[in-house]
């Protein structure tokens, strides 16, 4: 998963999953029947069916995820269902007794024909209700747009875990619809007004791994090499199309290929982009979510073209490279994943920490940045790292990752934890004289394990030092299980740089990468912080720290929309007339003025200046290797 304001993030991954342990088989080996009727949608809830086949044993559970595969964090899809009914043969209704949010227990489940219900999204009520699920694992019932992620839809029984399922959506004719699901038919209504898709499901897991988008929507279908790319996009104002993005997922695609070489890959690969409106009601949680063979990714509307391709750079790129971990190099909790009773892998600096890692790399590596540019966003993944506790153990806090205090230092894992992976490539590569890399690493445990073999969690680290170096085992058990600091200046001067000391141009609410902003839950305000007097356009135009930011451009601004109305300076262009609204201690302060570039104190990496040849030649093995 990859977290995003506009850019970047204010302020949760997913995971691969193997065949899950076996049940009894205390029912028909029937495939379970599930159905979405889109044509029949009232007040914003989606009716759904399910048939188990007949039971064999009295009493059954329901359940619906409580934690989706990719996120690490609390969704309870069943809070979204309402109207559970449970029918026997004769049409009669059976007691169906709801034990906590995510799960029903039927009785009599020997009589048991179907179950009926009702679905809510959760886009309409994100900023109205606090819990909801991050936007891009979320759903979206709207007349000319449906996101379904079929975890909020569809559940399991808790004894047939191994069954096939088959899916049939019933939705208006006149809807585009794409599903990285496999279609085996489509049946047109007499009257030509109503489709219904069929598919299948070899299991429950396939169920959850592969979302669909139906509604109006703007799609391009183009082949990356051998992958065939299915890009669809939901813009409800039409500002961005998928032609105009095409280019740019293109280019992007083409040099992960490159930079993975004999990685295997999926033949096809869908994008799924719902562009948020810049509405009260609209979604939020800006990012993505990664599937095996597809990403839903929710960003706002209204970036300009720039911006948001330089986002689907950084966002969907992180999704593709979970092709190499977890979804092929994972634990046996990822395998085994229980989505009502998780337990949670020690090793997000591998899942989400390297995939960050080559999502920042691959970049320079492939020429799509230049080597500055590369630099820079590692010094701002340091300048962000430093803002989360950083002798927190990192496999400690990813095994605890619903508990505070490891629950709110999430975010490090993209920071930090690419800057684990950084550390490691640059080891290796020292080790090996430049032949070898992280890079080169995953390659060898995705040989060793792939997506059908799990690792022991206690045992990886054990593992990858006996397949490189004993450098690299220590750098593990020192920064990764143990709680000292990483000192970047050491692996920065293998690799023949060196980090100055000057101004950095910035934005409008960060200094290279540390929020100038916070929020004040009780008070529901946003506030500047000290930081503001480091960054020159506040500063100049007399902002402080402790002002409530109380409009921007006549927009008043909450904890419920910062996300939006942050997000919109990033669109601020030298010239631009604003207007923000300030409180200092009860008195109205007027900011009306024209933007400036702002710039600020910052950290800059550099090549040095006398270079040695022995470590500018590691360098350019760990740049273009």
């Amino acid at each position: 998963m990859r977290k995003t304001l506009a850019k970047i993030s204010i302020g949760v991954l997913l995971i691969g999953c193997g065949t899950p342990k076996p049940t009894n088989d205390i029912a028909t080996n029937l495939p379970i029947a599930t159905a979405i009727d889109l044509s029949n949608v009232k007040e914003d809830k989606v009716p759904v069916l399910i048939n188990p086949g007949r039971f064999t044993q009295d009493t059954v559970k329901y359940l619906i995820p409580k934690v989706v595969q990719g996120t690490y964090a609390v969704s309870d899809f069943g809070k979204f269902v309402d109207d559970f009914k449970a029918f026997d043969y004769n049409g009669n209704e059976l007691k169906a007794e709801k034990k906590d949010a995510n799960t029903w227990v039927i009785v009599n489940a020997k009589e048991l024909d179907k179950i009926s219900y009702l679905v809510n999204d959760t886009y309409d009520i994100e900023n109205t209700e606090i819990g909801t699920p991050f936007s891009p694992s979320g759903t979206n019932i709207e007349p000319d747009n449906y996101v379904l992620n079929l975890h909020g839809f569809i559940g399991y029984f808790d004894v047939l875990m191994n069954n096939q399922y088959t899916l049939e959506v019933k939705a208006p004719t006149t809807m585009k619809r794409t599903s990285a699901l496999q279609k085996t038919s489509s049946q047109v209504s007499k009257d030509g007004s109503v489709t219904t898709d069929k598919y299948f499901a070899s299991r429950y897991f396939e169920i959850t791994d592969n979302p669909m988008m139906y509604g109006n929507l703007d799609v391009e279908e183009f082949m990356v090499g051998d992958i065939k790319i299915v890009l669809s996009i939901y813009s409800p104002n039409k500002v961005h199309s998928a032609a105009k993005i095409k280019e740019t997922v293109f280019k992007m695609m083409k040099g992960q290929k490159a930079y993975l070489g004999d990685i295997n890959s999926t033949p096809r690969y869908d994008i799924y982009l719902y562009l948020s409106p810049t509405e009260e009601n609209a979604p939020m949680g800006f990012g993505a979510l990664e599937h095996h063979t597809s990403t839903v990714v929710v960003l706002p509307e209204q970036m300009p073209d720039e911006a948001l391709a330089s986002a689907m750079i950084d966002v969907v790129s992180h999704e593709f490279f979970h092709i190499v971990t977890p979804l092929s190099v994972h634990s046996e909790d990822v395998h085994y994943f229980d989505y009502n009773d998780p337990t949670f892998s020690k090793h997000l600096w591998m899942y989400e920490g390297i995939t960050e890692y080559f999502a920042t790399l691959f970049q320079v590596n492939q020429g799509l940045v230049d080597e500055q540019e590369f630099y820079d966003k590692i010094m701002g993944k340091i300048q962000s790292a430093s803002g989360f506790d950083d002798t927190m153990s990192f496999t400690v806090m990813s095994e605890n990752i619903l508990e505070q205090p490891y629950a709110s230092n999430y975010v490090n894992v993209y920071e930090k934890g690419a800057l684990i992976g950084m550390c490691i490539d640059i080891l290796m590569r020292k080790e090996s004289n430049g032949t070898r890399g992280v890079l080169s690493l995953m390659k060898e445990l995705s040989l060793k394990y792939g997506k059908n073999k799990p690792f022991e969690d206690d045992k990886i680290i054990e593992e990858i030092t006996a397949m490189t170096y004993p450098s690299v085992g220590e750098f593990l058990k020192t920064h990764v299980e143990g709680k000292t600091p990483i000192n970047y200046d050491k692996f920065f001067e293998m690799v023949d740089l060196t980090v100055i000391s000057e101004k950095v141009e910035t934005n409008y609410i960060q200094n290279s990468g540390a929020l100038i902003v916070a929020g004040n839950e009780e008070k529901e305000t946003i506030f500047f912080t000290d930081l503001v007097l480091d960054n020159s356009f506040w500063a100049e135009n007399g902002a402080k720290p402790n002002d409530d930011i109380v409009e921007v451009n006549g927009v008043k601004l909450t904890l419920q929309n910062a996300n939006n109305v942050l997000g919109s300076t990033f669109q601020w262009k030298e010239g631009d007339k604003i207007n923000v609204k300030l409180n200092r201690a009860g008195k109205e302060v007027i900011i009306d003025t024209k933007v400036t570039k702002s710039y600020t104190k910052g950290r800059k990496l550099s090549v040095n200046k006398t270079p040695e040849k022995e470590k500018t030649t590691l360098r350019e093995a760990w740049l273009k290797g």
